[in-house]
């Protein structure tokens, strides 16, 4: 089973670029041509949003080197050893919805200084696979495609990784704890 599933990984994508090769020939369309001609529009979305993932960088970056971040952890501190949530999983908690590679950062810390089998590397993973980098998809999605009112968006989407940091505690703690 193993062997079978390790080939349809291993042909999926090679495989699937062929159809998409085959079909265009099939139905006679430029493929190269409309290649280099969606790469170029990529191109140009990219460069509409970078002072969007700069600021987004600058921001993320001020958070973490002012201090507040530490600030608020130890604020909170007293509520968290209450419920038994640890402490050193409340700054991937606050930057996921920010940061998306400064969020694997932590987590891949969090794991290396404490374990994969940890509470800790349990909830730090669960975390990051429970919730989403709501800023910064508002920022360069919505800023791609000149969206200004994202006030519902924004609302709806840090809801959710607040339930998908409280639901992974929950299970983690429940399954693991």
């Amino acid at each position: 089973m193993y062997a079978l599933i390790s080939a349809i990984s291993l042909w999926t994508i090679p495989i699937l670029l062929g159809v998409i090769l085959a079909y265009g020939l099939y139905k006679k369309i430029p493929v190269y041509e409309s290649f280099i001609s969606g790469a170029k529009q990529g191109f140009g979305t990219t460069i509409k949003i970078m002072p969007h993932l700069v600021a987004m960088m600058v921001a993320v970056t001020l958070f973490r080197e002012s201090g507040v971040l530490d600030i608020i952890i130890k604020a909170i501190n007293p509520l968290l050893a209450f419920i038994h949530f640890p402490s050193e999983v409340v700054p991937l908690a606050l930057l996921r919805s920010v940061t998306g590679s400064g969020s694997l950062a932590i987590t891949s810390d969090l794991i290396s200084q404490f374990g994969p089998d940890s509470l800790i590397g349990r909830l730090a993973s669960t975390i990051q696979g429970s919730s989403e980098t709501t800023l910064y998809v508002l920022t360069v999605y919505f800023g791609a495609v000149a969206i200004r009112n994202t006030k519902y968006a924004l609302k709806v989407g840090l809801i959710a990784d607040f339930i998908g940091i409280v639901a992974s505690f929950i299970i983690v703690s429940l399954v693991f704890g």
